[in-house]
C-alpha cells in the first residue's frame, strides 16, 4: 500500500464498527487465532491469518488499500470458519 498516511482518530468513531464491518476477522481473533499485517522477513504477503498450527491464510503482497486487504481477509476467514468450524 503505497504512501498511506495515518489519520487522527475522532471522538465519533465507534470501536465496534470494525467488528461489524469485518465480522469474520473479529470472530477469528476472539476465538481461533490471530492476524498479522505488514511484510516481514518470513513472508511476502501483506496480510496473514494464523492459529496454533501455523499459517491458515496468506494474502497478496500488495492491495490497493488496507480496507481492500481486510475485506479479502474477512471473506477468506468466513469460508475457513464455515468449512472447519
Amino acid at each position: 500500500m503505497p504512501n498511506s498516511k495515518p489519520t487522527k482518530k475522532t471522538k465519533d468513531e465507534n470501536p465496534a464498527a470494525a467488528d461489524q464491518r469485518f465480522p469474520n476477522i473479529a470472530a477469528w481473533v476472539h476465538s481461533y487465532g490471530w492476524i498479522e499485517i505488514g511484510q516481514d522477513d518470513d513472508s511476502r504477503s501483506f496480510l496473514r491469518a494464523l492459529d496454533e498450527g501455523g499459517m491458515v491464510w496468506e494474502g497478496e503482497a500488495e492491495y490497493p488499500s488496507l480496507d481492500d486487504a481486510l475485506r479479502t481477509l474477512d471473506k477468506a476467514l468466513g469460508k475457513s470458519i464455515e468449512e472447519n468450524g
